[in-house]
């Protein structure tokens, strides 16, 4: 059975999509909100991410050998993640694979997923 992550395209697929969600995170006007909740420098929250999402599409477990569990909610709690948060976050993703994630079909899928794992982030109103 083909994974997403082979789907997409392995390591560099995943890096690209990555590195492009966070420059549109750092300059649309619209992700200020979520833009704001991470350090200056994104390279730290990049690299985790990438670890992250190339486990979370059937990868190489790469955050869980380094990291151990991830945890996802708890490890989000002190950062007050609303709709609002969730919606510049996907708003992000969705650019970011639109550009890099070239079937469509997949795409959705995807989309449907990391709505539903950014939906479940959320720990305040509104």
């Amino acid at each position: 059975m083909t994974t997403p992550y082979e789907l997409i395209g392995g390591e560099p697929a995943v890096r690209a999509l990555v590195k492009r969600f966070y420059e549109l995170m750092d300059t649309l006007p619209e992700a200020y909100g979520i833009r704001k909740l991470h350090p200056a420098d994104l390279a730290g929250s990049e690299d985790k991410l990438y670890l992250y999402l190339t486990g979370w599409l059937g990868g190489p477990q790469l955050y869980v050998e380094k990291f151990g569990h991830p945890r996802l909610r708890g490890r989000h709690m002190p950062f007050p993640i609303g709709d609002t948060e969730r919606d510049q976050w996907m708003l992000c993703m969705r650019e970011a694979m639109q550009e890099v994630v070239a079937d469509e079909g997949l795409r959705a899928k995807l989309d449907k997923a990391l709505t539903d794992l950014a939906d479940f982030m959320r720990n305040k109103a509104g």
